[in-house]
C-alpha cells in the first residue's frame, strides 16, 4: 500500500546534500543520492558546497556536472557570504524559489550515503499523517569495527537509536533530529521559523520549535543510512563538543517557550 501512494502521488522531494567539508567519500555521497529511486522530475537535489578551498570546490562542480550529463536534476551551490555556519547554509538553500515546487526536503551531510529505496520507504509515512512533520532514519556506520574508538562509539549510538529516539518516537512523537538521514516536511520548517543561526545544534533547535508548533515525528529503526564514525580521538572531540556545549545553549533559549507551550510529553 505504501509503494502504490508513492507511485500515484508522486510528491516533489528537495535533497539537500551538505558539504562543508570534502569528505573522503563525497563522490559515493553525490552518486547515492542521484541513484534514489523517485522520478527525477519530482526531484531536486542541491549539492550546498560550504567549504573555503577552491580545489575542493572544483572537484565538487566537477562531480555535479558529470551527474548532471547524466540526466540527474542536481545543481551546485556555493555561498559568496559564509554566515551561520550549517544552519546559515540550509537557510540559505531554502530561500530558493523554487523550493516552493516541492512539498518535502530530505537533508543529508557529506559522507551519508542513502540506499536506493531511502525515499519509497520513508514518505509514505506521511501519507494521511498531515500532523507528521518529519521521518528520521537510523545511522549505520561502515567503519564501525576500525579501531577501538570507533567500537565504543557504535555502542554508544546504539543505545540512542534503539533506546532514546525510537522509545521517544513511539510514546512521545518526539526526539531530537539528527540533522542529516531524515526526511522534513517543508510546511513543517516554515512554520516552526526555518533554519535559525542561533546555536550550534540547529537540527535540535529546529526540532524543539516544530514540536511546540503541534508537529509530530516518526522514527525508523530499521531503515538505515550508512556513514563513518570518527577515527581519530580529535576529530571525535570536537564533534562531542558541540554535541554537548549546543543543547545547554538552546535550552536557555527556549526555556521559556516551553515553559509556556501548550503541548504535552
Amino acid at each position: 500500500m505504501l509503494n502504490v501512494w508513492v507511485e500515484s502521488e508522486l510528491v516533489g522531494i528537495q535533497i539537500l546534500l551538505m558539504f562543508t567539508w570534502l569528505g573522503p567519500v563525497y563522490q559515493q555521497s553525490i552518486a547515492a543520492v542521484c541513484s534514489l529511486e523517485w522520478p527525477k522530475g519530482k526531484m531536486l537535489i542541491q549539492v550546498l558546497d560550504d567549504s573555503d578551498d577552491p580545489t575542493s570546490q572544483t572537484l565538487i562542480k566537477d562531480e555535479v556536472h558529470k551527474w548532471q550529463l547524466e540526466g540527474a536534476n542536481i545543481v551546485y551551490r556555493h555561498r559568496v557570504i559564509r554566515e551561520g555556519y550549517k544552519a546559515g547554509n540550509l537557510k540559505s538553500a531554502m530561500h530558493c524559489s523554487y523550493v516552493k515546487d516541492y512539498e518535502f526536503v530530505s537533508i543529508f551531510d557529506a559522507d551519508f550515503q542513502p540506499t536506493p529505496d531511502f525515499l519509497q520507504r520513508t514518505i509514505p509515512y506521511f501519507k494521511d499523517n498531515e500532523d507528521v512533520g518529519l521521518v528520521q532514519t537510523r545511522w549505520s556506520f561502515i567503519n564501525k569495527d576500525e579501531n577501538l574508538l570507533t567500537r565504543l562509539q557504535n555502542i554508544n549510538l546504539a543505545f540512542h537509536f534503539e533506546v532514546e529516539q525510537q522509545v521517544n518516537g513511539i510514546f512521545l512523537n518526539f526526539f531530537g533530529f539528527n540533522g542529516t538521514a531524515g526526511v522534513w516536511r517543508i510546511k513543517a520548517l516554515e512554520e516552526s521559523g526555518g533554519w535559525l543561526e542561533r546555536t550550534t545544534v540547529e537540527d535540535m533547535d529546529i526540532a524543539v520549535r516544530a514540536h511546540l508548533h503541534g508537529w509530530k515525528f516518526v522514527f525508523l529503526n530499521d531503515v538505515e543510512c550508512q556513514c563513518e564514525l570518527p577515527e581519530s580521538y580529535e576529530a571525535y572531540r570536537k564533534q562531542q563538543h558541540r554535541w554537548h556545549s549546543g543543547p545547554m545553549q538552546l535550552f536557555r533559549l527556549c526555556f521559556s517557550d516551553i515553559i509556556h507551550s501548550k503541548v504535552t510529553f
